[in-house]
């Protein structure tokens, strides 16, 4: 790629100088229940920034926010103490965690809630409940609610038909998870979806974290994000989210997940996405007031 003093790129926000905003790469795969290579993702995310610029047209501003970079947790399957310890202990108004499939939501969320979780709030983007039995991507949600999160302090975005079973469905409802599904979203826009999903979230004062799992979006937009289905949300609906979740100062976490970058498209689409996504975040970030 041509470089052009004029034109910035993203991935010199990278840094390892002291921020607000944190980036850490948690690349579990291990325990996904179909088998991903997510654990090569957060390095194609970071590599993918290199495309974009460092300008935001909607905002019509600059990204002056570092992202300080806090690395990368080894074997993050059977070290989830070890995500949670250096989340909590780097104590940034936003960290953004690069997955790695779904299962790092959970370590991920208990890192930034700390000990204030009965407070804390959730909000994901995801076609799926994750409030499946055992330990996998499909159970994040579950394991979040048995350590002490509120379940009414949850709502889940972009719930897919055909996509969850009856019993899990019914759970959600019985646990109290406030859902806005792939067909309300439609019918109340995106804009709306988050302002309902930050009254329930934040509404207890403490602090909330945002799991953005890309296999929400249609699956023409994310080829690889393997439970994506056709019919979710688009790519620009989820850049979105992003961006006005990031905005809410109780957002104190968020990640990205479900991309297995190896089984991506020629052009890299779901890849591009996730570092469109880690952008969306820091415009929102500067929109804090």
């Amino acid at each position: 790629m041509a470089e052009d003093a004029k034109w910035p790129r993203a991935h010199s926000l990278i840094s390892t100088k002291e921020s607000a905003v944190g980036l850490i790469d948690i690349p579990a795969h291990i325990t996904s229940i179909s088998a991903t290579d997510a654990h090569l993702t957060p390095a194609a995310i970071r590599e993918a920034l290199k495309r974009y610029s460092t300008f935001s047209y909607a905002t019509y501003e600059e990204i002056t926010t570092a992202l300080q970079d806090l690395g990368a947790i080894e074997d993050p399957n059977s070290n989830e103490q070890r995500t949670i310890e250096t989340i909590a202990s780097a104590e940034k108004a936003l960290t953004i965690a690069l997955g790695g499939d779904n299962s790092i939501t959970y370590a991920a969320a208990l890192g930034v809630f700390g000990e204030d979780i009965a407070n804390a709030g959730l909000i994901t983007f995801d076609a799926h409940h994750d409030l499946r039995d055992g330990i996998s991507n499909g159970s994040p949600v579950r394991r979040l609610i048995e350590a002490g999160l509120n379940p009414k302090h949850i709502v889940q975005v972009g719930i897919n038909d055909f996509s969850n079973s009856y019993e899990y469905a019914k759970l959600a409802k019985d646990l109290g998870i406030s859902v806005i599904s792939r067909s309300t979203l439609e019918l109340i826009g995106i804009q709306e979806a988050c302002n309902l999903a930050l009254g329930v979230a934040a509404g207890p004062g403490g602090k909330v974290f945002v799991d953005l799992d890309v296999d929400v979006c249609d699956r023409s937009f994310v080829p690889a994000c393997p439970a994506a289905a056709p019919g979710g949300i688009s790519a620009y609906q989820l850049r979105q989210a992003a961006r006005l979740l990031a905005g809410h100062r109780q957002v104190r976490g968020m990640d990205i997940t479900e991309i297995d970058a190896t089984k991506d498209s020629d052009d890299e689409r779901t890849v591009r996405l996730g570092a469109l996504l880690v952008l969306e975040m820091l415009s929102g970030f500067q929109l804090r007031s």
